[in-house]
């Protein structure tokens, strides 16, 4: 088979690295340590665990307590969060609210809200009352506790602004689901595939957390040794997934080698092969498209038989850069494609005929990915829009 056609996922070379360890926002909060202020928080845990805080004077940015401040709070009970929002200075209207992060994502949804209040110091206690969803995951998360002067509900949990103070703890969550057989939730600990053809029915919806930020949806991470294996290509399906998924191949150090969204010959679910020359171990990540997730059925092959090629002569994209119109040479009939920007999401889609042009004339300016699918294959090439 030709090479350069033969080469159905081409690596994107020079893209930005999507895979990131998922953190906590901490660059954040008041930037004056004067006036509205969270007074106390107090909470009680089980094992007599205690979360006991008395503020003022304020402080700048975020109080991170998660060293010092921890509580145990177990699946399926209820608690009372007391927090007295108050002041270090002079009394101003503004809001408070609290949070939880249940699902240990490092961030804090609107649905892990555990309280809020809004009013002018000096207020009375507030008693936030609370109960601990039974499906959450064991483990170690924080707490944030916010009061934002001038603010309005719901607060942003990431917010920056001229008073208040916001303040994190630690809480270890118990009881819920167990999550220790479940591996591959990132790199450090992905599912070991030691033999091809390769073939799981498995499932994201719980005990997977978002590692790789490309979307929200929580991943599961793969890790091949192509070195291990005599294929000059690798093909892995995710065809017959119940859920609209998003399929990455990452190398070593967790840059982005290949992606897939949806691959025609099976609609939203995604397929790739990709060339092994040169690579050495891989991880292939598992996500869904957006927020979507549930249960997948994952195959990973020998890919030098997989797809036909969609014409004999090898394709040019051109002009490149282009300003407002792309076209293909080369192209025998008529492709779907799909254009990708660096993020791995998907800008546009529609027909290329042969020798007509594609209108690109709305995208921004910058560096673009351009897929054509024929049933069993997909070519990609990059080009930049001036």
């Amino acid at each position: 088979m030709n090479t350069y056609i033969k080469l159905s996922f081409l690596a994107f070379f020079g893209l930005i690295d999507q895979t990131a360890n998922a953190q906590y926002c901490t660059a954040i909060g008041p930037s004056t340590a004067a006036d509205s202020n969270i007074e106390s928080v107090l909470i009680n845990g089980e094992s007599s665990s205690q979360i006991s805080y008395t503020g003022c004077p304020g402080t700048i940015g975020l109080e991170d307590l998660t060293g010092s401040e921890n509580v145990i709070l177990d699946g399926g009970t209820s608690y009372t969060l007391n927090v007295q929002f108050g002041t270090c200075g002079g009394n101003y209207a503004g809001a408070g609210e609290a949070w939880i992060d249940y699902n240990g994502d490092q961030t804090f949804d609107a649905s892990e809200s555990i309280g809020t209040w809004s009013g002018t110091p000096p207020v009375a206690l507030s008693n936030l009352n609370f109960t601990v969803p039974p499906t959450i995951i064991a483990g170690d998360v924080r707490m944030r506790v916010m009061q934002h002067e001038g603010g309005a509900l719901p607060l942003q949990p990431c917010a920056n602004y001229t008073w208040g103070s916001v303040v994190d703890f630690s809480v270890t969550l118990t009881g819920g689901i167990d999550c220790s057989g479940y591996i591959g939730d990132d790199f450090t600990d992905p599912r070991v595939v030691s033999a091809l053809p390769f073939q799981e029915s498995y499932a994201n919806n719980f005990c997977y957390t978002n590692v790789h930020t490309v979307y929200s949806s929580p991943d599961v991470f793969y890790m091949l040794n192509v070195a291990d294996f005599e294929f000059d290509y690798i093909n892995v399906s995710l065809c017959g997934s119940s859920f609209d998924t998003y399929l990455s191949v990452l190398d070593i150090d967790t840059n982005v080698l290949f992606v897939n969204d949806d691959y025609a010959g099976c609609g939203t679910q995604s397929e790739l092969t990709f060339p092994t020359n040169g690579l050495d171990t891989v991880f292939i990540v598992v996500q869904g498209w957006g927020s979507e997730q549930g249960s997948y059925e994952i195959e990973i092959n020998d890919g030098d038989q997989a797809g036909v090629s969609i014409g004999n002569n090898e394709l040019l994209i051109y002009p490149n850069p282009a300003l407002n119109e792309l076209f293909i040479s080369g192209l025998q009939k008529a492709q779907y494609y799909d254009i990708f920007d660096l993020s791995g999401k998907r800008v546009s889609s529609g027909i290329a005929n042969p020798n007509a042009p594609i209108q690109i004339e709305y995208l921004e300016t910058g560096l673009y990915v351009i897929q054509l699918a024929s049933e069993n294959e997909q070519l990609q090439y990059k080009f930049y829009k001036q």
